[in-house]
């Protein structure tokens, strides 16, 4: 355990000859909470390097979270720049005045995936991406443009016309707002209502505009709300796709989560995240599942520390009695024994939606909606039913970070389960480790004669959107239409399962799985196979050779006491 008043070591990294090494500069510094969570390196190493490594990579990035909450301060004050003063018609005349001073931020970000939600996975030759890939949320991107480009980084993406080339359409002030005041319209293409508009329709609730001068005036870093606006409620709500990631997390508990934890480590998405140019580092469609770098030091690995393995090592257990888990990370990712449960944060996830129950209404003739008693949807008449799931236990799989989608027109084996994504990994891969996957399974439409999962036309005013219509037949046809597919004309609903890797929500080290949680008989790992694990499996012969072991050992101690027995009195004589 490190004390939490650390006097130790900053590495200095220098140059000499042409060659970097790293010269110690001895201070005082303070961690608060750091010896909670500071986990060293394996026995027999340098012991006084490692801190020194920890606190040099909290000096040269900022990890906020480490050497306290507080973000560097900002060496500007936007709110005394002319550009600012305003007044602004609209979000596309604040990033015009951005751009005065930014010269190159939208050209860097226009290189994204952020903005042009498209992802060529050079490992499988994919074309990935929200704009591509099919999911058993609300299905896909296209025809629905307007709804889901709610969470688009631009503004103005209605269609598949959207001038991805724009550099006034990058909207600036979703990722930098500090106010908490800037909010995208659900419904206009990213974006926020300019005038008083109702929301939710018909609900008799007013959402005022935003204060665009007092919003671009205070610009800064981003924090977890920033990235939350989207990542937190995707899918169509809070907490309804990740599982780790909902509202709890924009000031989550210690118990919750142990790096974002508001009064602890207090991490923002960025000091894992971390950033260069706009590009962020941490990918769904290409994410790492071995980090075998181990410790981020800069100039000399990646600078990115999205992994586990980047902070703590890939022996992070320390001490001679704790060597036994050290030998387990080379087929256990972290956060299967870190993460025990997800959606533990007070909000439900959800887990299964069937669209194929969408259209009821009640005996009054008015669109059904049923909430549970925590005021959770398991029925909305224009989505179908709904199970959510709160401290959910994840699925476990091998995974080598190689993940395969169904893309539109792909085709589908509908005689079974059809997985959206499908994750590669075997005991014998090197590169594979155990993941914990909340894994999203449910009921969406698809062509029953083509194979291929639908692209249902859903959102708009027009009368084949389903949500207008509550036609099947005509917003399918019209989905595949718009995105120049055939449709056969036939239709039905398919069950469909969807795997989300788990990362966040890591909780305090004394949660930590136990080693009974996976070693015995109906254990978490009981349906994982390909490979033997003491504890869980048994071999026949092996169950025989242990036991004759037992009875040998006790036969011999039995039969050594007797002969001293019957020899005793011989012993006393003489």
């Amino acid at each position: 355990m490190i004390s939490k008043t650390l006097k130790t070591n900053i590495l200095v990294r220098s140059t000499i000859s042409n060659r970097s090494f790293f010269r110690a500069q001895s201070i005082h510094q303070s961690f608060p909470g750091f010896g909670d969570h500071f986990v060293s390196s394996r026995p027999g190493t340098f012991l006084p390097l490692i801190p020194s490594v920890v606190v040099a990579i909290a000096v040269f990035f900022n990890l906020s979270g480490v050497a306290g909450a507080a973000q560097q301060a900002s060496t500007a004050d936007h709110s005394k720049f002319e550009q600012l003063q305003g007044p602004f018609e609209n979000g596309p005349a604040v990033t015009k005045a951005c751009l005065g001073c930014h010269t190159e931020a939208a050209k860097q970000l226009h290189k994204t995936t952020h903005w042009t939600w498209a992802f060529d996975n050079a490992l499988t030759g994919e074309k990935l991406g929200k704009k591509n890939v099919v999911n058993n949320f609300c299905v896909a991107t296209a025809t629905n443009w307007p709804r889901c480009t709610s969470c688009h980084i631009g503004y103005g993406w209605k269609d598949d016309k959207f001038d991805l080339t724009s550099e006034i359409n990058v909207d600036c002030l979703v990722c930098h707002d500090t106010t908490g005041t800037y909010k995208k319209f659900p419904t206009d293409a990213g974006h926020p209502n300019y005038e008083p508009k109702m929301w939710p329709p018909k609900s008799g609730k007013v959402r005022p505009p935003p204060d665009l001068v007092k919003v671009a005036q205070g610009v800064g870093k981003p924090g977890r709300s920033n990235c939350g606006a989207c990542h937190f409620y995707g899918g169509g709500g809070d907490g309804v796709k990740h599982g780790h990631l909902d509202s709890s997390m924009h000031n989550p508990k210690h118990a919750t989560d142990v790096h974002m934890d508001v009064d602890g480590l207090n991490f923002t998405c960025q000091t894992c995240h971390t950033t260069g140019g706009h590009q962020i580092a941490g990918s769904r469609y290409a994410p790492t599942a071995t980090d075998e770098k181990g410790i981020d030091i800069p100039g000399r690995t990646d600078d990115s520390r999205a992994s586990c393995e980047s902070c703590h090592g890939n022996t992070p257990h320390g001490a001679q009695a704790n060597a036994k888990l050290d030998q387990h990370t080379d087929k256990i990712a972290c956060v299967s024994c870190h993460v025990p449960e997800f959606a533990r944060g007070g909000r439900k996830t959800k887990m299964w939606w069937d669209w194929s129950t969408a259209g009821r209404k009640d005996q009054h003739g008015k669109p059904l909606v049923i909430k549970d008693a925590d005021g959770y949807d398991t029925y909305d008449f224009k989505k179908g039913d709904f199970r959510w799931e709160s401290n959910v236990v994840p699925e476990y799989r091998w995974f080598n970070g190689e993940v395969r989608h169904t893309t539109m027109g792909k085709p589908i084996d509908d005689s079974a389960v059809v997985p959206i994504n499908v994750t590669s990994g075997s005991y014998d891969d090197p590169k594979s480790r155990i993941w914990p996957f909340k894994v999203m399974r449910g009921r969406q439409p698809y062509d029953s004669e083509n194979k291929v999962l639908a692209i249902p036309h859903l959102f708009g005013k027009d009368g084949d959107a389903y949500w207008k219509s509550f036609d099947w037949g005509r917003a399918i046809k019209a989905g595949f239409d718009a995105t120049g597919q055939p449709f056969s004309g036939k239709f039905g609903f398919v069950e469909t399962e969807y795997a989300w890797p788990v990362t966040h929500m890591v909780a305090p080290k004394k949660q930590a799985l136990s080693c009974d949680a996976c070693h015995s008989r109906d254990g978490r790992l009981a349906k994982l196979g390909g490979f033997y694990m003491p504890g869980r499996d048994r071999l026949q012969w092996l169950d025989w050779l242990g036991w004759l072991a037992v009875f040998g050992t006790l036969g011999g101690v039995s039969l050594h006491g007797l002969v001293r027995l019957l020899t005793a009195g011989k012993r006393r004589s003489s």
